[in-house]
């Protein structure tokens, strides 16, 4: 008989945008054949209300199992807003911060706490939400906690100490990160692993005509949830910038779901959330793929453009973006507008370097992102627990 896995993750489905939430769903994916795997999650599709939008109960994603719960108590982000000003002046506890910042579902940990015996591992993704911090209290001796983290301000509060020091194993997508979580929680004693994540490149029909305003394939890419906490309004005030002191007919085009309000300019265009296939192909056709975010715990968008062969421009302060730059030398990071713009000067003028940086791309994601590596290391960890 497999053993039952239950991976916990506040959202799930292949219409939800996020990087901690398409890592749960691809390793499901991929622990299936060897694990009975059961997803438990929340009804949510958005991560700013929460509000309910999956029907509540059992269903089936890509064949794999998913167990949804109702969350009781949807979010209103300017009322957040003020629950994060009294958090950060000590006026509220963690507990009273946790359960705003939610997903509010205490069904789903009613379930994990009725129901550990019948489940051998239960792997959390992501430390920062309600599910990670209630439910793996419930089940820590039989717990693996991927963390997603970074240096943000909310790792500091106190409820996460907990988080961190409390699972039988933790995974880690990248060495920066490990090394991040270890000098701040001093938990090296925990088994740990940095194990990331597969990248899966379907094959493509480059062959099919694509947006007509990204003419000639001439056109930047951003792939991602278009928002603030993305630093999305500093890349289209550095494009714009860019377009007015270097005329030309190259594009910005955007995939990913609207957060915030995009500036009306001719050249830049807006595709919405896109098909993974879609996705696939505007990568593909892409000079470079630009990911101003300042906060991340891996980048699927980075690595999906490097095995595509596709250089990347990325912001100097993520610590793991710079990571894979130096480490694939098939990309450039900037920490200011002039930096920003020499980076896409240099890579379009300088063709010779550029098919040099498109092959490593590839190879550095050949070598170190395989789902077969993933899962095996997966495997090592759950016989131990």
């Amino acid at each position: 008989m497999k053993k039952k896995i239950a991976i916990v993750v506040q959202r799930y489905g292949t219409e939800v945008n996020g990087g901690s939430e398409l890592y749960a769903r691809l390793l499901a994916e991929h622990l299936i054949d060897d694990y009975d795997v059961e997803v438990l999650t929340t009804c949510a599709l958005d991560y700013i209300t929460w509000g309910n939008y999956f029907p509540e109960g059992m269903s089936y994603v890509n064949n794999v199992k998913v167990r949804r719960f109702h969350v009781d108590k949807q979010r209103d982000m300017q009322q957040f807003i003020k629950v994060n000003e009294k958090k950060m002046g000590g006026l509220i506890t963690d507990q009273v911060w946790i359960d705003e910042q939610g997903p509010y579902c205490p069904s789903c940990i009613e379930y994990i706490e009725k129901n550990r015996d019948n489940y051998d591992v239960f792997i959390f993704v992501t430390y920062l939400y309600y599910l990670t911090v209630m439910g793996m209290g419930e089940v820590s001796n039989k717990a693996i906690l991927v963390p997603t983290a970074h240096d943000e301000p909310y790792i500091y509060l106190e409820k996460f100490k907990k988080v961190f020091t409390s699972p039988r194993a933790i995974v880690f997508l990248t060495e920066e990160e490990k090394s991040f979580v270890h000098n701040l929680f001093m938990n090296e004693s925990i088994l740990s692993d940095v194990i990331g994540a597969g990248i899966d490149v379907p094959e493509l029909d480059l062959s099919l005509e694509i947006n007509s305003n990204l003419e000639m394939g001439n056109y930047l890419v951003y792939a991602g949830r278009i928002d603030i906490s993305k630093n999305c309004p500093e890349l289209f005030n550095y494009f714009i910038e860019y377009k007015k002191r270097n005329p030309s007919n190259l594009k910005l085009c955007l995939m990913g779901s609207e957060k915030i309000s995009i500036p009306k300019h001719p050249d830049i265009i807006s595709l919405g959330f896109v098909s993974d296939e879609d996705k696939f192909r505007y990568l593909a056709g892409a000079k470079m793929l630009v990911l101003p975010s300042q906060f991340e715990s891996l980048s699927f968008a980075v690595l999906e453009a490097m095995a595509l062969g596709v250089p990347v421009v990325v912001n100097e302060k993520a610590e793991v973006l710079k990571g894979h730059c130096k480490k694939s030398s098939a990309g450039l990071y900037y920490s200011n507008y002039f930096e920003f713009e020499g980076c896409l000067i240099f890579l379009l003028s300088h063709s010779d370097i550029y098919k040099q940086m498109s092959i490593n791309a590839k190879e550095y994601v050949r070598a170190n992102y395989r789902w077969d590596v993933v899962i095996d290391k997966y495997k090592k960890i759950i016989e131990y627990l």
